[in-house]
């Protein structure tokens, strides 16, 4: 164990004593939320990275989701021809590839992994897996098992995870609300999984196996950064209580797979919006900033690059150092960590893959750490989704979600830096979860 997984493992204390700085309340301290909301994480680490058997699993994760991302370009490339190939490959007719083109390489994999899901949900195999943990985190955590179950279901799915304790959303507490919403955002989902295995397998081979471990950590992490924030102050319904995950099953698999396909494809629509608006905003401001900047640098002699992502990066520099990124690598990552607040974890994504293409990120470990830290819904237009989306489910308590929604996206994100943290504390270059 070197430095920087020292470093790390004392960033896990550091981001939850930043998070209750934070707090609504700091007088109020559920400590065995911390003890063991960190302590899920830290046990979890531990068996992925270091026990043998846990590294296996591991491996065997990430060659399952690769097999199955492969089965999920058939479609795609049967529709889009050379459009659809990958960067550097030849389909059976001898024609290459065309380059790297998101909207018809990635993108469509979402209405392929929405079907999938629809199909577990109909065979009952979702339901039980969410149950598992949800049990787990309510009675080890001692939390509500409505936000226990909504938290579970986050690791597996989106915004519709709240659709899983809708007979309950009237009744909860503002601090299960925000954990609602925190688990939300500092998750992902499993729809949009494929697009970052697509972006960085080529650079990190075991990155669908880094994926699906973070999102897991990302489910207690979020709890517990909610717990920091807005601690509970009243008497959960549900506390401490198993609650069964409510959802309308389809008449048959057939239906439960067109029904997932066509959720799919309106959120691969939702997604493509707001790529094309927010890029646009982005741009025009870093225009504007550029513009402003010059006039700055100009009056006072500097060399300042002014964009929104390098103002970002400033900001996220001291989190990214106190998560175990080595100097060299901390700013650029820190940029790509900062932007992800305003242009979505996709773009961050990609633009990780691009600087590990191009040598800028020379270090594996800087890698794998930002791949744990980009892996959840933790930006603005994310925000507004979670919020808009349970608001619809429960109109009384749309007022009190908004009220809470930039405390949660706070939440949401440092759950996603701690969970860094912890990757971080047993990551070593020498790990053959590296797959290289």
């Amino acid at each position: 164990m070197g430095i920087n997984n020292i470093v790390s493992f004392f960033g896990v204390f550091i981001i939850a004593g930043f998070a209750w700085l934070c707090s609504s309340n700091r007088r109020i301290i559920n400590w065995r939320v911390v003890l063991w909301g960190i302590g899920i994480q830290l046990i979890f680490g531990l068996f992925i990275f270091v026990v043998p058997a846990g590294t296996k699993v591991f491996l065997f994760v990430n060659k399952i989701v690769v097999v199955v991302l492969d089965s999920a370009t058939a479609g795609t490339k049967f529709l889009f021809g050379r459009l659809a190939l990958p960067p550097g490959t030849t389909n059976e007719a001898g024609e290459t590839s065309l380059g790297h083109i998101l909207a018809f390489q990635s993108l469509p994999t979402i209405i392929f992994f929405a079907a999938l899901m629809g199909a577990l949900y109909y065979l009952k195999v979702m339901p039980l897996l969410i149950r598992g943990f949800s049990y787990v985190f309510t009675k080890l955590m001692r939390i509500s098992g409505a936000e226990s179950l909504c938290a579970s279901s986050n690791i597996f799915v989106g915004v519709e995870s709240a659709l899983v304790i809708r007979p309950h959303l009237q009744e909860m507490t503002i601090s299960e609300l925000t954990t609602i919403l925190s688990a939300g955002m500092g998750t992902i989902a499993s729809t949009v999984f494929a697009i970052y295995v697509f972006f960085l397998q080529k650079q990190l081979p075991t990155i669908a196996g880094h994926l699906m471990s973070a999102s897991i950590l990302s489910a207690p992490a979020s709890v517990l950064m909610a717990k920091l924030i807005v601690p509970e102050t009243d008497k959960p319904k549900t506390l401490g209580i198993d609650v069964k995950p409510y959802y309308e099953r389809e008449d048959n698999l057939i239906m439960a797979i067109i029904n997932g396909a066509e959720s799919g494809l309106k959120l691969l629509f939702g997604i493509i919006t707001l790529l094309i608006a927010f890029l646009g905003i982005l741009a025009l401001l870093d225009l504007v900033l550029g513009w402003l900047g010059g006039y700055v640098n100009n009056l006072f002699s500097l060399n300042f690059e002014w964009s929104l992502k390098s103002l970002l990066g400033y900001i996220f520099y001291p989190f990214t150092l106190v998560i175990g990124v080595p100097t060299s690598d901390a700013f650029e990552i820190a940029k790509v960590i900062g932007e992800r607040t305003v242009v979505t974890e996709l773009v961050s994504y990609q633009h990780l893959s691009q600087l590990m293409a191009g040598g800028v990120v020379l270090n594996p470990r800087s890698a794998v750490l930002a791949t744990y830290a980009l892996c959840g819904f933790a930006h603005i237009a994310s925000l507004a989704i979670f919020v808009g989306g349970t608001g619809a489910l429960a109109p009384e308590r749309l007022k009190d979600l908004a009220r809470v929604g930039f405390r949660a996206l706070l939440a949401a994100t440092l759950a996603c830096l701690q969970v860094a943290a912890v990757a971080g504390t047993f990551f070593t270059s020498g790990s053959i979860l590296l797959g290289r």
